[in-house]
C-alpha cells in the first residue's frame, strides 16, 4: 500500500525523516535502497547569504545528488526549509524548486535551542498568524507541493498541532508530518499519538506520523492507532537502515523479514563508510563516518569494544580497515553461532 503527496506517488508508507547531520546523501540513498519511499534533504536555512557554505550546498537540490533510486523508480528529491520571514522562505523555495526539488518541506519541529532562539523550528507554533502567512507565501511561490513538520505544539499547555495543521490545509499544503511530542519536550517522555490522530480526524491531506516508531510491529501500531497515512522514522533508521525493509515486509505482508546475516550488515556498513568518503572526501569523510560507525557499534555487542579505536581514526585508509575487522571478523563469527544451533 502507498500513498502520494500531489503528484508524487510514494511506493510505500516508511518514510525517513530529516535529520541534520544525518541524513546526508550517503545516507539518504542507503535508506531509499532498503525502501524509503521519501528521504529528505537536512534543514537548509532559507538564508540565501549562508548557501555558499560546503554544509549548505550539499544540502540544496541542487548538491549533486538527485533523487535516490528505489526499486528502479527515481525518488523525488525533497529539501526542507527552516526560517521565520515568509519572503526569505518563498525565496528560497522557489530557488530550490527551480534547481530541481520535488518537494520543498518546511521545519516547524526543530526544538534545538539555537534554531529556536532563530524564532525558527519548532519555536514558530507559538505564531499562528506567522505560520499562516508563511504558508500561503510558500505555497503561492512554487509549484511544487510543499510540505511542513510540525511538533504537536509549544508546550504540554499549548498544544495547537491541530490548528497548525488546519491553517496548512486551508493554503493548499499537500501533506503534514506531525512528530508526537512538543517543543518543550525535546525527545523526552512517550510520544503522544492521540494528538496526531485528533491532526488526522480535523483534516483531508495525507499525515504523517513521527516519534519513538523503533519496530515493524510498533510501525503497524502506530498507524491503526493514529489513523496516519505514513509513519516518518528518524533515529532508529541511525545503524539500522535496513529498518525501511522490515516495516515495509510487516505492512505489506504481516510478515517479520528474514534477519540480514551479519556478514551481510558487516558488508553494508563499509559500502556506507564508502559512499561517505567519496561524497565528503577524505577529513570531512572520517569525522561524518564517526557518528555512523558509534551507532553500529552501539547496537552490535560484540563490537563495543573496538568503538573508541574506531572513532580515534585520523584517516579513512585506517578506519575503513579497522572497521572490516572489526564487522567482519566478530559478525562473521556471529553468524556461525547461528548457523550451528
Amino acid at each position: 500500500m502507498s500513498f502520494a503527496i500531489g503528484p508524487h506517488a510514494l511506493g510505500g508508507r516508511a518514510l525517513l525523516a530529516p535529520m541534520a547531520g544525518v541524513t546526508d546523501p550517503p545516507f539518504r540513498a542507503l535508506c531509499a535502497g532498503f525502501g524509503a519511499a521519501l528521504a529528505c534533504g537536512e534543514m537548509l536555512s532559507a538564508d540565501q547569504s549562508l548557501w555558499h557554505t560546503p554544509k549548505s550546498q550539499r544540502r540544496m537540490a541542487a548538491g549533486g545528488h538527485g533523487g535516490a533510486a528505489t526499486g528502479g523508480t527515481r525518488m523525488a528529491v525533497a529539501v526542507q526549509l527552516a526560517g521565520s520571514d515568509p519572503r526569505a522562505l518563498a525565496e528560497a523555495a522557489r530557488r530550490q524548486a527551480g534547481d530541481g526539488a520535488d518537494i520543498i518541506d518546511l521545519n516547524l519541529g526543530c526544538p534545538a535551542k539555537k534554531v529556536c532562539d532563530k524564532l525558527c523550528g519548532s519555536a514558530l507554533l507559538a505564531d499562528e498568524e506567522l505560520v499562516a502567512r508563511i504558508f500561503d507565501a510558500m505555497v503561492n511561490a512554487v509549484d511544487v507541493p510543499v510540505t511542513v513538520k510540525i511538533r504537536t505544539g509549544p508546550d504540554p499547555g499549548r498544544r495547537n498541532a491541530t490548528r497548525i495543521a488546519q491553517l496548512a490545509e486551508r493554503s493548499g499544503l499537500a501533506a503534514i508530518a506531525v512528530h508526537g511530542r512538543t517543543r518543550a519536550d525535546r525527545f523526552l517522555g512517550n510520544a503522544e499519538y492521540d494528538s496526531i490522530r485528533a491532526v488526522k480526524q480535523a483534516v483531508r491531506i495525507p499525515v504523517i506520523a513521527n516519534g519513538d516508531i523503533n519496530t515493524p510491529a510498533q510501525a503497524a501500531a502506530v498507524l491503526a492507532m493514529t489513523g496516519a497515512d505514513a509513519v516518518m522514522i528518524g533515529r532508529s533508521a541511525l545503524g539500522s537502515p535496513w529498518i525501511f525493509r522490515d516495516v515495509n515486509s510487516f505492512l505489506n505482508a504481516a510478515q517479520i523479514a528474514t534477519p540480514l546475516l551479519r556478514t551481510s550488515i558487516a558488508t553494508i556498513i563499509l559500502q556506507h563508510l564508502e559512499s561517505l568518503y567519496a561524497f565528503y572526501g577524505e577529513y570531512t569523510g572520517v569525522r561524518m563516518a564517526r557518528k555512523h560507525l558509534a551507532r553500529y557499534c552501539e547496537l552490535r555487542p560484540g563490537t563495543r569494544a573496538a568503538r573508541s579505536g574506531l572513532l580515534a581514526a585520523e584517516n579513512s585508509a585506517s578506519q575503513f580497515a579497522l572497521a572490516r575487522q572489526v564487522f567482519g571478523v566478530v559478525m562473521a563469527a556471529t553468524d556461525g553461532e547461528e548457523l550451528q544451533r
